[in-house]
């Protein structure tokens, strides 16, 4: 093709005079720039290395310590103790005078001292930082040990610290011991079980922890003196990367646009945008200038070693297991349109292309009517189907040539871009079931118009709206949303539109043409790749969403009957699940493990038997304030495990180690093998907002977010996310399986605004008792 003449950078012809070579100073130019380009990149890290590797001392830190100890050396004081004169005796240069070596054996000790007093200062950062006692404290009520901790997090914490700064300075996961795993593991069953089920795997679990137990525990904390994490890899490995069924829907996750506003209608010009804002977030990544993210509201670090694999990184499929490849560097992504696959290069004589140049190359790629390769139209249901066709075909026929290239461009590119030719926005009158197609879609468009393996895929409708579909072994939700979050703020608030719609700026015309990829598919390939595309819609037609805004209320008015809006929200989960079920089940609630190093998630089991307690009372029609304290039982408990999982005291990361270690011995434990058998009927979890100082929800309230979702865990069960937005608005995401006769998504749906709408009732303050606080106030402002 003619566009692939461009990337020559010399040509040469034998004439009978011998060989006459013709340069293309362009290709030259261009790949010097792009190797200077490169090596800018590799001194920047080298750069950040230092200064991470050295925190929370700086580098010129080293030279205060030089100079004060050279400066008390000529005040004939020796701070050493005599260190330095023992230096200077071994100092193998004997040419040097004696002053000289002096001044060496000065700077040989002050380096040294630099780096213990950087070690010592890290290790007490460390020490500071394992403690949780700070987040078991009554809301509003600091202890004075709390508040000494604080202010000691802050000395030891620098100045300034670089994205990847904490990450030597987190504390390692501890590892529960086996008698407090086994103790919570019961209690949480007991609402599930009846007294000789419960009688039964009481008895499992007594004889597993006075017997296999404390072998398997053993073999886990040697693993964790010796790795970062005890959990993560074999997390990664044996829950995402081991899987070999369909990806998609059973793993992968979505993200929305804004609910109410799309900034542009112009399908170029808001892919312009907002690439252009992806490519913004990963310079700030590459040169750590993004701030550590932390416990809202705190100064305590999170870990950020997910964010190290979020561009230029794929999944990449095995037989036995998949791996996720990351590669360093990447100056270009790929696009899908209508069946075809093009290389978009994003950097030209080594600068960013501008929003409205990306536009007008993303402009060129939908005018381009070039027809799909044999076979290419639906090559993308190899990811979206089993993993071991996938694995098999990609070492058959992806292997050599023409489709190993294209195969390694797309997964080499920075990310992966779908230009969708539907539309999607909640308006008209069926604005419901407007968001239930478009989270549908998000989650697996036609099964073929997505690359399921790349770390995360942009999806741009024909009428401005986007959304994201993300691969999750690599990283979990809240890393994804952080970058969604800055994308949206950035296309919106920061580049902005013309008044026609298009981006802002100016187009160099002699930009060259996207390169699309070539394939050679050969029957047998077709034939693999319509099996893996019948699977997968089979898969995609049998999920059922339903997505709503719940605009009645929000936190503001939670947080006013001083109840945490997580657990408000999980005790109407409860509720509306034994509402539409008749029954309980085990529900899983993600936490994040992030105060730790290499840290992900951990599972909150929502239903107890305060909360079980609670719901048999509303439905049993008890006295409201039976009901009421009932609730704020159930409400504490849950916050209460909610930081026992965020501290490391979880139950089932710990219990799901020790299963794999027993895997690894060879022998069987039945409680263990049951424990990991038990089906999550109801999934859920919240999608924090990180940076609400980007977004302005005073003058701007209608540039709101929907959130995202998943797919259903288990084939008779629901996946719930949800989202709060400002102080009167939840968005709230529901999966299940049509298959499944007794699920329903839009059903279960309204059971959770019923049984919202009951809790705030319930907890709202009776005439009585509301008239009595507003004569307080009266009385204090008078006194006043």
């Amino acid at each position: 093709m003619a566009e692939a003449h461009q990337a020559v950078a010399f040509q040469f012809t034998v004439t009978p005079d011998g060989i006459d070579l013709r340069l293309s100073h362009q290709a030259l130019s261009e790949i010097y720039l792009s190797g200077m380009r490169s090596w800018k990149k590799r001194i920047i890290r080298i750069k950040n290395s230092v200064i991470s590797g050295v925190y929370p001392a700086s580098p010129s830190s080293w030279l205060f310590v030089v100079i004060a100890i050279l400066a008390t050396m000529y005040t004939r004081s020796d701070p050493s103790m005599g260190l330095i004169a023992k230096i200077q005796e071994h100092l193998p240069v004997s040419q040097m005078s004696m002053q000289c070596q002096a001044v060496v054996s000065a700077v040989l000790f002050s380096t040294m001292l630099w780096l213990m007093l950087i070690f010592t200062m890290r290790l007490c950062l460390k020490q500071l930082l394992s403690y949780h006692r700070w987040m078991f404290e009554q809301h509003g009520k600091m202890s004075t040990t709390t508040k000494i901790w604080v202010a000691l997090v802050r000395i030891f914490s620098g100045r300034k610290p670089l994205l990847y700064s904490y990450q030597g300075s987190l504390p390692n996961l501890p590892v529960p011991t086996i008698k407090d795993t086994v103790k919570r593991y019961l209690e949480s069953v007991r609402p599930l079980m009846n007294d000789a089920e419960y009688e039964r795997m009481t008895k499992l679990a007594t004889e597993f922890e006075g017997s296999l137990g404390n072998r398997l525990q053993w073999y886990l904390k040697l693993k964790a003196l010796w790795a970062a994490n005890y959990v993560s890899d074999w997390w990664e490995e044996y829950v995402y990367l081991r899987g070999r069924s369909p990806i998609m829907v059973n793993s992968n996750y979505y993200g929305m646009d804004f609910l109410y506003v799309t900034p542009t209608p112009i399908q170029a010009a808001r892919a312009g945008n907002c690439i252009h804002s992806l490519f913004l977030y990963r310079r700030k990544l590459n040169k750590e200038e993004l701030k550590p993210s932390r416990i809202p509201g705190t100064v305590i670090p999170l870990c950020a070693a997910q964010c190290e694999r979020i561009f230029n990184t794929s999944r990449i499929p095995g037989e036995e297991t998949d791996t996720v490849q990351h590669w360093q560097d990447s100056d270009y992504i790929v696009v899908y349109h209508k069946g075809r696959y093009f290389r978009l290069r994003v950097y030209q004589a080594g600068r960013l292309l501008s929003p409205r140049e990306v536009e007008f190359q993303i402009q060129r790629i939908l005018d381009d009517s070039t027809s799909p390769s044999k076979g290419e139209a639906k090559l993308g249901a190899l990811t979206a189907g089993d993993r071991i066709p996938w694995a098999r075909a990609r070492a058959k026929y992806f292997s050599s040539g023409v489709n190993k290239r294209s195969l390694d461009c797309i997964e080499r590119a920075a990310f992966f871009v779908t230009l969708d030719d539907d539309e999607h926005c909640m308006v008209g009158n069926d604005s419901a079931a407007s968001l239930d197609r478009y989270a549908k879609s998000l989650l697996h468009g036609k099964c073929y118009d997505r690359w399921f393996d790349k770390s995360f895929s942009v999806v741009f409708f024909k009428n401005g709206k986007s959304g994201i579909n993300a691969e999750h072994s690599w990283a979990d939700a809240p890393v994804v949303a952080h970058v969604w979050e800055y994308m949206l703020a950035t296309d919106s608030f920061q580049l902005g539109y013309t008044e026609e719609g298009h981006c802002k700026g100016e187009v160099d015309s002699s930009l060259p043409h996207p390169q699309k990829l070539n394939w050679d598919i050969v029957p047998e390939c077709e034939e693999q790749i319509s099996e893996s595309l019948a699977l997968a819609q089979a898969l995609a037609d049998d999920v059922d969403f339903h997505v709503f805004s719940f605009r009645d209320f929000g936190k503001g008015k939670i947080k006013k009957c001083r109840v945490s809006p997580d657990a408000f929200i999980q005790m109407a989960l409860q509720l509306a699940y034994y509402r539409d079920r008749g029954t309980f089940c085990l529900t899983y609630e993600a936490s994040m493990t992030r105060l730790f190093r290499e840290g992900r998630t951990e599972t909150v089991r929502s239903c107890t038997s305060e909360s079980s307690a609670f719901v048999r009372a509303v439905e049993n029609g008890e006295p409201e304030e039976v009901c009421r304290r009932l609730f704020r039982s159930a409400s504490e408990k849950h916050q209460h495990l909610y930081r026992m999982a965020m501290t490391g005291g979880g139950i089932d990361r710990h219990l799901f180690c020790l299963y794999v270690v027993s895997k690894y011995l060879g022998v069987e434990s039945p409680f263990l093998k049951e424990v990991l058998s038990q089906p999550w009927r109801l999934s859920t979890s919240q999608t924090p907002v990180q940076q609400v100082e980007l977004f302005d929800m005073v003058n701007y309230s209608e540039y709101i977010s929907c959130g995202g979702g998943f797919g259903p865990v288990a084939d008779d069960g629901y996946g719930v996310s949800y989202m709060f937005l400002s102080e009167n608005i939840i968005n709230v995401h529901i999966s299940c399986k049509h298959s499944c006769s007794s699920t329903d998504a839009h059903r279960f749906g309204d059971q959770i605004r019923k049984a919202l709408h009951d809790l705030l009732k319930l907890l709202s303050l009776s005439p009585e008792e509301s008239n009595k606080k507003e004569e307080s106030r009266a009385e204090v402002k008078k006194e006043k």
